[in-house]
């Protein structure tokens, strides 16, 4: 999966099933969102309550297990973290209320554009810009430090915690919010471990793709999302979902300036912490717990987001969520900038000699 032709296939797959998904019952233009997701099982275990908006979500599971999988399989997992911990839960939690204001994730953003939701084109060209901004800061020497190995058991507890999850949806106790809109729940989750899977092997990453295009004019992560574009474009047209247009879009609203600005905070926060949040499930099931941090970040920053009215709706940006955005432009400004690492730099004769160990 290692190539060109493997991503494509891989996106081919994932664009195909997430229209699927919208087929057997997922809200409109949403077979498959890590935010929206995150933010729904946020609200299942009591962390917001708008129930329409409260799913233990399968397909986030299965990704998570399905990358777990394949990394056992391949002997890439690889239990490690401690790089800046708390400034990664505060980007996850930044990324997430960004990404509300536009109403989905950088996958998500995809799915919307093959669904006919131009708003997504504007959102697009946010994200792209804030992706860029981050690369600013990459240029200048932004960096949270390095990774260190821990302790293997540690890796295995989140899919652990995900294995719970699953029981949950499918016990369902009266003390779980089961009520949004959703696929079945075995159809869900089978979607999501096979997402998981090639995503898996081939890195598959929206910031990745859009990072490495600029930097290096390497196509390979990006030719996976163009594959996801054109296959759930094709999928929406079989199924007949598909409706171009700026308005009447399902859970998206038609404010250009916020949904540039939303995803150009999710596209900047996501290029600090080396991936997009489908990215930060994968390496959260090869046993980075460094993505598992940022996890928990959007995990509040979807309870909060709903707490405290930031989240859009289909007739807008709220207030809040104009500000919150805002605040985190300088949340990301700051993380950014003092974390660049300065290279020392000693003179001996005429010659320069980097000292730095960054």
């Amino acid at each position: 999966m290692g190539n060109k032709k493997g991503i494509i296939f891989a996106g081919a797959v994932i664009g195909f099933l997430s229209a699927l998904l919208v087929w057997f019952g997922n809200p409109g233009n949403m077979g498959v969102c890590v935010a929206c997701f995150i933010r729904d099982t946020a609200g299942a275990i009591g962390l917001h309550s708008v129930e329409k908006l409260s799913y233990i979500r399968p397909e986030i599971l299965g990704i998570v297990l399905g990358a777990f999988i394949m990394a056992i399989i391949g002997k890439e997992f690889s239990t490690k973290g401690g790089s800046s911990p708390f400034i990664r839960f505060v980007l996850g939690f930044v990324v997430m209320v960004g990404a509300l204001v536009f109403l989905g994730c950088p996958l998500r953003m995809v799915l919307r554009l093959g669904g006919g939701d131009l708003n997504a084109i504007v959102g697009l060209i946010g994200f792209a810009a804030g992706i860029f901004g981050g690369i600013i800061f990459l240029n200048k020497g932004f960096s949270l430090k390095r990774t260190y190995k821990l302790n293997k058991s540690e890796g295995y507890l989140f899919p652990i915690i995900c294995v719970g999850l699953a029981l949950l949806v499918i016990i369902a106790p009266a003390f779980v919010t089961l009520k949004a809109k959703h696929a079945p729940l075995y159809i869900s989750l089978g979607v999501g471990a096979i997402a998981g899977i090639l995503a898996q092997r081939t890195r598959l990453c929206m910031v990745g793709g859009i990072r490495d295009l600029i930097l290096f004019k390497d196509g390979y992560l990006i030719s996976g999302f163009i594959s996801i574009l054109v296959f759930v474009l094709i999928g929406n047209a079989v199924f007949g979902n598909l409706n171009i247009g700026f308005v009447g879009q399902p859970a998206a609203h038609n404010d250009g300036l916020w949904n540039f600005l939303g995803m150009f905070v999710a596209g900047w926060g996501s290029v600090l912490l080396g991936g997009c949040p489908l990215r930060q499930l994968v390496l959260s099931g090869e046993g980075n717990i460094d993505s598992v941090v940022t996890l928990m970040g959007m995990l509040l920053g979807g309870a909060l987001s709903h707490n405290f009215a930031l989240a859009s709706s289909g007739a807008g940006p709220s207030a809040n969520g104009k500000v919150a955005v805002i605040i985190g432009i300088f949340i990301l400004l700051g993380i950014s900038y003092f974390n660049i690492q300065k290279v020392k730099v000693k003179m001996k004769g005429d010659a320069k000699v980097d000292s730095s160990r960054c």
